[in-house]
Formats: C-alpha cells, sequence, structure tokens
C-alpha cells in the first residue's frame, strides 16, 4: 500500500486563490498531498477534488462550479463554491464553510449567487454576493427545501419540497406510539435507496421586500412527484421567459400502473389563471427536461418514443407554442441526446452525445436544420454552455477526473482552464489506453478498450481483468469512476479488457437493442471474445484471468461463472442480479424487467421472457468452480442485497471460495470514503490472492 504524506506549506500550493469574507469556521481546507510512489492508490483516488455544478454566469463571463473535498480521517467530504472568469484565470473562493453549500445557481440578473444549505439546521435557500461576501437566508421553509428556480424577472421563485403522501401508522393509530410498522396497497413502495412515504412537490410564492408571500403547492393533493424520482433535479422545471408559466415534468400515475411506465409528461402551470395543461399528451415514453428559447416561442425537450423502454433513442425535440406543433430535431441520428442547451441567439442547440464509446460536444443549428459534431477525441464531455464566442464544457477520461475547458465551437479545439487537480496528476504515472476492433461470434465488429498497467513490459506476462459493464444499455465509454477506476486496477499490475459489447449505446440502435430479451445470449458471446482475443496476446497471462463487473456487470459474472469452461480463475460481482425470478419481485422499476427480460416469469407462453428467466445464473450454479468475491448495498433496491446473499451461499454450499462484503448503508454505488477506500482495498486483496503468484 502507498502511503500518503501530507504537508501543510505557509503559503498552500492548493489553495485556491481569492478569499470569502464570510465566516470560515470549522470549514475545511484541503492540504497538499504528496505521493511515496508514482502509482494511483484508493487514498489518493479519494484526494481528487469533484468537480460539479458548473454554470456560466448570464453575461457569459464567468463560471460558477463547486469542488468537494474530502478528508479522509473524517470520511466526509466538504463541498464549497468557486469563481472563475470564463476565460480562463484563477479561481476565487466564495464560499468556505463546513455546510456543504449545493444547487448553486446565478440570480437570473447576475448580482448574486443562491444556492442550498443546511446552515440554518434544515436545507434552505440562501444567496451571497460574488465576492463571497452578504451570505443571507431566502427561505424558512418548514422541513427544509429540496430545489429551486427563480422568474426570470426575480419576482416568483418556484421551490420543491416532499408533501406527506399518505397516513402513517401513527395517524392511523395514535394510541400505539412505539409501533414501528410501514403499510402500503400498491406499488411502488420503495424507490431507489428509500422508502415511498412522500411526493416531491413545486411550490410557487411571491417575493415583496426579500420575503416569501402567497405560497402555493401548484400541485396540491396529487399523488405524484416532480422532479421525477430517483436522480430528477431542477432541469425538470423551467420558467417561461417572461415568468407567466412554469413548465415541469411528471408522471401523473399511481401504483401499478407508475410501476410499469415510463411515461412521464410536460405539464404547463399558468400563473394567473392557476390552470395545467399536458403539452405532450399522447407522446408514450419519457418526456422531460423542458428549455423555453430565449425569446420563448419554442420548448425544447428531451423525448423517448416508447413506453416502458427506458433506454430508448433519447431524442431532441421542439414544440412550437403558438401551434402546438412537435418536430423531432434527431429524426435523422442514430445517437443519444444529453444535456441540451440554447445559444443566446436561439438559433443553435448544444448537446452531448455519444459516439463509438466518446462523448463529445454536438450541435444542431435551426437554420439548416442540420447536426453537426463540435468535438472529437479520446474523451467524455459531460456538459457544455455557451459563453461568449466559446463554449464552456466539463471534460474527463479514463485518465483524467474532470476539469473545465474552454471550447472553440467552430474548430473543436480546447483549452484546459481548471486545473484543480493538477499538482495531484503530476505525481501520478497512468497507464496506456488502447483501442481495439474484434470480430463477434455473429461476424461483427466490436470496440474494446485495453487499459494497460503504467511502466508496461511487453515482454512479461499480466494478470488480466475482464470488465463486465453495468447497464445493461451503458457504453464502456471514456468514464472517470471513483469506484470502476481502469487505472487504478491497472496500478494494480493488472491489463484491463473492457469490451463495448452487444447492448451499450453510442453503436447504433441494432447494436444497443439486440441485448432486450437475450441476456444469456450474444451479449456474453461477446465478452468471451474480447476475451479470448486478449489471451492470445503474449504478454497476457491466460492462466492468470479474472472477471469482475456490478449491476448489469455482476449478473454478468454470476453468468459467466457458470459458462467460462475454465477460463477464468477470480470473479468479483457487485450488485449483481443472481435469480431473475426472485429479482423480478423484487426490484421496484417494474418496466425495467417488464422490457429487458420480456414479461413475467408466470408468462408460459411468452418465449422470450422464457428464454430470459432460463438464463438466469442461479440455474447454473452445479457448474461454479471458481473463487467469487460478491458485494451489495443493504440499500440497493434496485438489485436488493438478498441477490448477493443467495449468490454467496450457493457458492458455499458448493464449496467454492468465497467472500460476502455487504455495505448495510450504500445503495446501488459506494459513495462514503470509507466505505470506498473499504471496497478497493477488498477488491485488489481478493484478485491478488487467486491471480498473483
Amino acid at each position: 500500500m502507498i502511503r500518503l504524506i501530507r504537508y501543510l506549506p505557509l503559503l498552500l500550493v492548493i489553495a485556491l486563490t481569492g478569499c470569502s469574507q464570510q465566516e470560515k469556521t470549522n470549514a475545511f481546507r484541503p492540504e497538499p498531498v504528496r505521493l511515496s510512489s508514482n502509482l494511483l492508490t484508493p487514498e489518493a483516488l479519494w484526494s481528487f477534488g469533484r468537480l460539479s455544478g458548473v454554470t456560466v454566469s448570464p453575461d457569459g463571463d464567468q463560471i460558477l462550479f463547486g469542488i468537494t473535498f474530502y478528508n479522509l480521517e473524517e470520511g466526509r467530504g466538504y463541498r464549497d463554491l468557486y469563481l472563475m472568469p470564463a476565460k480562463g484565470g484563477d479561481r476565487q473562493e466564495v464560499t468556505r464553510t463546513p455546510d456543504n453549500e449545493h444547487s448553486e445557481s446565478w440570480r437570473p440578473d447576475g448580482l448574486k449567487i443562491n444556492y442550498l444549505s443546511n446552515k440554518s439546521g434544515s436545507t434552505q435557500l440562501w444567496e451571497i454576493n460574488p465576492d463571497g461576501s452578504g451570505a443571507r437566508q431566502i427561505t424558512n421553509i418548514e422541513g427544509g427545501i429540496t430545489g429551486y428556480r427563480y422568474s426570470p424577472d426575480i419576482k416568483r421563485i418556484a421551490f420543491t419540497r416532499p408533501v406527506k403522501a399518505k397516513p402513517g401508522v401513527a395517524e392511523k393509530h395514535p394510541d400505539l406510539s412505539h409501533a414501528n410498522a410501514r403499510i402500503y396497497d400498491d406499488l411502488m413502495f420503495r424507490h431507489w435507496d428509500e422508502w415511498v412515504e412522500s411526493f416531491s412537490h413545486i411550490f410557487i410564492a411571491e417575493i415583496e421586500r426579500g420575503k416569501l408571500v402567497n405560497i402555493q403547492d401548484i400541485m396540491e393533493g396529487e399523488p405524484w412527484e416532480s422532479p421525477v424520482r430517483p436522480f430528477g433535479g431542477m432541469e425538470q422545471i423551467v420558467w417561461s421567459p417572461d415568468g407567466t408559466c412554469l413548465v415541469y415534468t411528471a408522471r401523473k400515475k399511481e401504483g401499478v400502473e407508475y410501476a410499469l411506465s415510463t411515461n412521464t409528461d410536460l405539464f404547463l402551470y399558468n400563473i394567473d389563471n392557476q390552470s395545467t395543461i399536458n403539452l405532450t399528451a399522447g407522446m408514450p415514453g419519457y418526456d422531460k427536461n423542458p428549455l423555453f428559447s430565449p425569446d420563448g416561442t419554442l420548448l425544447a425537450f428531451e423525448s423517448m418514443e416508447r413506453d416502458g423502454y427506458e433506454s430508448d433513442k433519447n431524442r431532441l425535440m421542439v414544440l412550437e407554442l403558438a401551434t402546438d406543433s412537435i418536430k423531432d430535431l434527431t429524426r435523422n441520428f442514430d445517437q443519444d441526446v444529453q444535456s441540451p442547451i440554447w445559444t443566446v441567439d436561439g438559433q443553435k442547440l448544444y448537446f452531448i452525445s455519444d459516439y463509438q464509446a466518446t462523448e463529445d460536444i454536438y450541435c444542431y443549428d435551426g437554420v439548416t436544420d442540420t447536426i453537426k459534431r463540435v468535438t472529437e477525441g479520446i474523451h467524455n464531455y459531460t456538459l457544455a454552455q455557451p459563453a461568449g464566442n466559446h463554449l464552456i464544457a466539463v471534460r474527463q477520461s479514463m485518465s483524467k477526473p474532470d476539469e473545465l475547458y474552454k471550447v472553440d465551437p467552430a474548430t473543436g479545439n480546447a483549452e484546459e482552464i481548471s486545473f484543480i487537480n493538477k499538482p495531484l496528476l503530476d505525481q501520478i504515472e497512468m497507464g496506456r489506453i488502447e483501442s481495439r476492433w474484434i470480430n463477434t461470434t455473429d461476424g461483427k465488429q466490436m470496440k474494446v478498450w485495453v487499459i494497460y498497467p503504467p511502466g508496461f513490459d511487453p515482454g512479461r506476462a499480466y494478470p488480466t481483468l475482464l470488465y463486465c459493464q453495468g447497464g445493461p444499455q451503458s457504453t464502456v465509454s471514456q468514464f472517470w469512476s471513483y469506484r470502476w477506476n481502469f487505472q487504478i486496477m491497472a496500478a494494480n499490475g493488472y491489463i484491463i479488457v473492457a469490451p463495448n459489447r452487444r447492448g451499450v449505446p453510442g453503436f447504433g440502435k441494432e447494436w444497443k437493442e439486440q441485448i432486450s430479451g437475450d441476456y444469456g445470449g450474444q451479449n456474453m458471446q461477446d465478452y468471451l471474445s474480447a476475451i479470448d482475443s486478449l489471451a492470445k496476446e503474449p504478454y497476457v497471462d491466460e492462466n492468470r484471468l479474472g472477471a469482475v463487473g456490478a449491476s448489469y456487470g455482476g449478473f454478468s459474472v454470476y453468468w459467466l461463472a457458470g459458462h467460462h469452461e475454465g477460463r477464468f480463475k477470480a470473479f468479483i460481482a457487485h450488485d449483481g442480479a443472481f435469480n431473475m425470478e426472485s429479482k423480478y419481485l423484487e426490484t421496484e422499476e417494474m418496466w425495467f424487467v417488464n422490457w429487458d427480460l420480456g414479461g413475467p416469469f408466470w408468462d408460459t407462453l411468452n418465449q422470450v421472457a422464457q428464454n430470459s428467466f432460463e438464463n438466469s445464473p442461479h440455474h447454473f450454479i452445479q457448474k461454479w468452480d471458481t473463487p467469487i468475491l460478491v458485494i451489495h448495498g443493504e440499500k440497493d433496491y434496485r438489485i436488493p442485497a438478498s441477490q448477493g446473499m443467495q449468490a454467496f451461499a450457493a457458492a458455499r454450499l458448493r464449496g467454492i471460495p468465497s467472500r460476502l462484503l455487504l455495505f448495510p448503508e450504500e445503495n446501488h454505488w459506494v459513495l462514503s470514503a470509507h466505505n470506498g477506500i473499504l471496497w478497493q482495498r477488498e477488491f485488489f486483496s481478493w484478485l491478488d490472492q487467486w491471480l498473483k503468484d
């Protein structure tokens, strides 16, 4: 294990320039990190500053963002706000408190910065001057708020907060003060990592003399939420430019119908007459993330065509409000759209899209009705916002975490401007990344990333890992992960083989959609084609191969454990599905299993469904013969922890060396610092035990 040596010089090298005028008592200041080796370790991984919440000022001159630094002794993160010029330059500290400011934005006039903070004991809206002075609490809503948006004229504010779903046990049985129970009559009773006991509603308030008055729940009495669980945020809610209406995203369904449907719609709420109309009635899939054009005549939004298919092509649509006509801007574009944004003149929309395992910036031109790829390279862009003649973008790769870049939209040339993690990155040698195209068993070409250890020697034979991707409709792109980080695997002396097997986006509709109803089929052959191809290389030790993966990747590991025919000497499955029949009834978003498995297991006349359940890994446990580490979060309600417990029990009863790592407080992901470091330590301890001499 590489030791971290921390020191505090008189002037902190990593300290952020500028000084907030607000109180900084008990705030965390990250000290520079000096590594005793040039290899990436779990502790070094958790020392990177994590960029988020990037937003350009209304005048395009400044960038507001947050950075989270982790105190590894305390095992917690501290998030503060920063500014820097859009043209590049030093960053200025806006806040430095222990209160983890988040959900930052510019007030529409650009004179103030808003954010959410729990400094007062509950999460409330605050504002501060851009120089860090004058912090002031704006809201004092009982129980706190979860999101907010000012109207463009700053006369009103929309905010979200949870409202109780139904009377609980205490209300129904007031004499049973020590009773501890939940009572449900329908689905969906839990979602992602929480029990559904409330709905997020939108409230609108007028602002008079800095105070909120005439607060109104515009969804009063409605048994559904906006934003939409589990990951929806204020990107799903938008004011019209003239401030007369609000458009929001909601799935206005209940119970079983809610659990089986992805059909969200966009609803327009009129401030004057308090009426609500459905703008996307008759569109059966996801409709979300509305964006008014600057002149207010058009509404852009993201949309999927089919109900129940959460991985359908994510289209970019525009609604002409005067005529109610809707146009698909991506009708001739066989890729997904993410994070669209209008230019100031309303003539163009920039967005992110994945293509052949990278994610780049694209531009739709409203004058020519065409789409142009703006950037190209071995990277992932995750956001782009106009700022004058340039774009401010966030970019990452397998070798580098998020940083800010200034991008020329005419040429695609990019210049890094933030350098948040340069002092740490300069000390680390990253492994070489290679792209290969490999033949599949059905005569197609598959893109595979190969990541080599730092200081790779082609004359040596290395233990090698097959990485199995989750999703399953999720690209193995140039992502940087704080869990499934390929560079830390490489730093531990492993070659990593990461195939873009059947089912991933970025390679066309046919490639992505083939996996639905075929979980144990072609995509598994794709995995084996990838590892078999690399195993022919002299520097890959075919007697020291392992397979690892999470979610669908965990399912893949369990399935491969019963079909690998001696290829692998170690397995690791994180939050994977082991028994598809029990998983079908334990998961919460029923639309997913219905679509991807083809239907319920009791539908004996449905051959697609029957094939799916026949390929459940638990049917092949008699063929397991290889050591396996099973990891699961007990707050994972997508693939509940019972799946991992079943797999571990089956392995032990079969006499197979195995280990069960459970995280009582983690969900489908491992998010806390100490748990994350423990995850890495156990991960490599298991692999080293079985794959290294």
